[in-house]
């Protein structure tokens, strides 16, 4: 018997967390978020964290929302954390002093990381609270640190009003510390009844170790904590939940955020977070359902449009490898940018972000032609160079190659001075 799809209610993959009791595995999922989830109307359905999960995924469809939340720190190789200058006695110190949650789990994190690249390829909506802010990051190219009190508050002396206490074992759910959140972003469309005008704070509960350090170019802040450190961000391009469009990550768990021996909650929007994006898993599921109970008829497309949908997408694929190697491809023609360039030139409605997402996307085929001619320019120009160079003696090769050396330094001189004065001028 068929089921009717519009009987399935919105479905939100949780992943759970894995803990031992009674010296065996068990997965759990705080009962908070769960609850919220059912309340505005959807259904929490639990991907257990076991190994070969990662790889079956496709068996949790229909997928209408993601929600990922805390859990243990993510596999530093995923981030780029050799840059992070740690020494290995420092990295030993951190492991000793949050041994649980620098046990990595790489099974979580591939799941975690499959499903936060399925949500934005599929805009599917995607709330990360903790961890799952820290996996939507490293998801999109951006890095977190290692340990914050290491890395962000090392050379802040204990007085300093800048620094701020993540972290405190004794005190999971009442520690608080102040954000500042950032005005026109969803966050202070939840919190404006509880923000004053000239301060726009608010106290978050905080439990953790680590942070966004390098936040990826698609997302914009919506709060900070008074270090600098990136307490909540969304990606403007996808925040609409009425038309099922949410992504978003809070470092602070606003499900804990509620009164000493009370389920009430420190402040009217707190539970904004969950309300707004089960109302984008609602919108989303709306339109999936929609596009499945469409007549195939008029969802088949005619072979011609999708033979022009791929020449178009080909067309930004080449532009992107031309622009990100800095040559033209074997491989590419300019026929074949000519395609993108027309769409863009006959899309004039696109709004700026539009364009700009077009262009990280690799769509810069719209100076392509000039592009392309100052490749070929420079390429003569170095055929022609070395035709010369061929020519001239040892002697005068070493003394130009002397000439540069020289130049370079002088021009790394005076540029640093020019620096340092425009930091002097700023500090004035």
């Amino acid at each position: 018997m068929a089921t009717d799809l519009s009987m399935i209610l919105p479905r939100v993959l949780i992943v759970s967390r894995r803990t031992v009791r009674k010296n065996k595995f068990v997965d759990f999922v705080g009962e908070y978020h769960l609850d919220l989830i059912v309340s505005y109307g959807a259904v929490p359905v639990i991907v257990p964290r076991v190994t070969g999960v990662h790889v079956l995924l496709d068996s949790f469809e229909p997928i209408h929302g993601v929600l990922l939340c805390e859990g243990e720190d993510i596999d530093p190789s995923l981030y780029e954390a050799e840059m992070s200058g740690l020494s290995p006695e420092e990295l030993e110190e951190i492991r000793r002093l949050h041994a649980s949650d620098t046990a990595v789990d790489r099974e979580k994190d591939s799941i975690e990381l499959r499903l936060a690249k399925l949500c934005l390829e599929r805009n599917i909506p995607y709330l990360g609270i903790c961890r799952g802010s820290q996996v939507l990051n490293v998801a999109c190219g951006g890095t977190l640190y290692q340990d914050i009190e290491k890395e962000l508050s090392k050379n802040k002396s204990q007085d300093d009003k800048n620094v701020v206490v993540h972290m405190d074992y004794d005190n999971y759910d009442g520690h608080r510390h102040v954000v500042k959140v950032v005005d026109n972003t969803p966050l202070h469309d939840w919190f404006k009844d509880s923000l004053e005008e000239d301060k726009m704070e608010i106290w978050v509960n905080s439990y953790h170790h680590q942070g966004v350090k390098r936040l990826a170019q698609r997302f914009v802040p919506m709060a900070f904590a008074p270090d600098g450190l990136v307490e909540g961000f969304y990606d403007p391009d996808a925040y609409n939940p009425e038309e099922g469009k949410f992504i978003m990550g809070l470092q602070f768990h606003p499900e804990r955020m509620r009164h000493l021996d009370s389920d009430e909650f420190d402040y009217p929007g707190c539970a904004s977070a969950y309300q707004e994006f089960v109302k984008a898993v609602v919108a989303y599921r709306n339109k999936l359902n929609a596009a499945i109970c469409v007549p195939k008829s008029v969802t088949t497309l005619d072979k011609e449009m999708e033979k022009k949908r791929k020449i178009i997408i080909r067309s930004f694929s080449v532009a992107r490898n031309m622009y990100e190697t800095g040559r033209e491809t074997l491989q590419s023609k300019e026929s074949e940018l000519e395609a993108g360039a027309e769409f863009l030139e006959s899309n004039t409605a696109l709004s700026t972000q539009q364009e700009k997402r077009l262009k990280q996307m690799g769509a810069t085929v719209r100076n392509a032609s000039s592009f392309l001619e100052r490749l070929k320019m420079n390429e003569e120009r170095e055929k022609l160079a070395r035709t010369i160079m061929g020519k001239m003696s040892i002697e005068q090769l070493s003394d130009l190659m002397s000439f540069y050396h020289m130049m370079g330094k002088i021009s790394s001189e005076v540029l640093e001075r020019k620096l340092q004065d425009l930091v002097n001028d700023v500090a004035l």
